[in-house]
């Protein structure tokens, strides 16, 4: 009786969220716009997908066993795929952090290790899509004429990559105080083992190929599916301007989770999302 009440408990919250994930949706607009060559196109946006949430998986490992929060490959893409079930109907991405936190705090990692691999693998998320934003802005500014959308695209990267870099130093710095202050504790603990991934001869290169690639990935995902619709985007500009609407996302999104690492001790496709990986 009790696993009956839990499996339809399960069904329940997932047709819920479902109808949350759709309220907006205008199915029949959808249907009429959908034909064979469509269909081709999606299934090979929702192919790409998965391709771009296993790298995130990757990544995660990569970085989890240095946060002492070790996933098998199996277990972490179950995670991560929850997570993103969670991300398409919460507010933001911080739902589906939420969820993978939770799942892997369970699994016997700790709390603290468990939000210190999220952390810090959303940290290096943001500093690689802020290095792609400045590699593309030649291309993003030839398709972005208002002076002022070019200067907050401007001010939004240079903003997100000083964060980044400040972060990095953060780890640098010997300061007794920093480990002293539970305000500044975990942030320089999550700042000491991004230094630690990024620079290891070891797993930094691994770490860079996969952050790259999981934005690229999400370039490619919004691409397939302006294909399915016939709409006159060509594959660069699709690049500039999904690096520059993610960018913006990311950075929100990061400062969201700052406040929330702080506070925890111990694509529907998104277009404009790394991340999420």
């Amino acid at each position: 009786m009790r696993r009956i009440l839990l499996s339809t408990a399960k069904i329940l919250i997932s047709a819920a969220l479902l109808y949350f994930a759709l309220r907006k949706v205008n199915l029949s607009d959808l249907v009429s716009r959908i034909n064979i060559a469509s269909l081709g196109w999606l299934g090979m946006a929702i192919a790409v997908t998965f391709l771009q949430i296993f790298v995130g998986v990757l990544r995660w490992r990569e970085i989890g066993a240095e946060c002492g929060a070790p996933l098998a490959t199996k277990q972490a893409m179950r995670f991560n795929l929850i997570g993103t079930f969670f991300n398409q109907t919460l507010p933001s991405s911080i739902g589906g952090d939420a969820v993978r936190l939770w799942l892997v705090a369970r699994g016997g990692a700790g709390w603290r290790a468990a939000t210190y691999s999220i952390f810090v693998d959303r940290a290096i998320g943001l500093i690689a899509l802020a290095i792609l934003v400045v590699a593309s802005l030649p291309w993003s500014y030839r398709l972005i004429t208002d002076p002022h959308g070019r200067s907050a695209l401007l001010f939004v990267d240079f903003a997100a990559l000083a964060g980044g870099v400040g972060f990095l130093i953060l780890g640098r710095l010997h300061w007794p105080w920093l480990k002293r202050w539970w305000g500044t504790h975990h942030l320089h603990a999550c700042s000491v083992i991004a230094n630690r991934v990024i620079f290891s001869r070891k797993r930094g290169p691994t770490i860079a190929v996969l952050s790259v690639l999981v934005h690229v990935l999400a370039v490619v995902i919004a691409w397939c599916v302006v294909q399915s619709i016939a709409a006159p985007v060509v594959f660069q500009s699709d690049l500039s301007t999904g690096s520059a609407c993610h960018a913006d996302h990311h950075a929100a999104d990061l400062d969201c989770r700052l406040g929330g690492a702080r506070g925890h001790h111990g694509s529907g496709v998104r277009i404009c999302r790394a991340d999420d990986q």
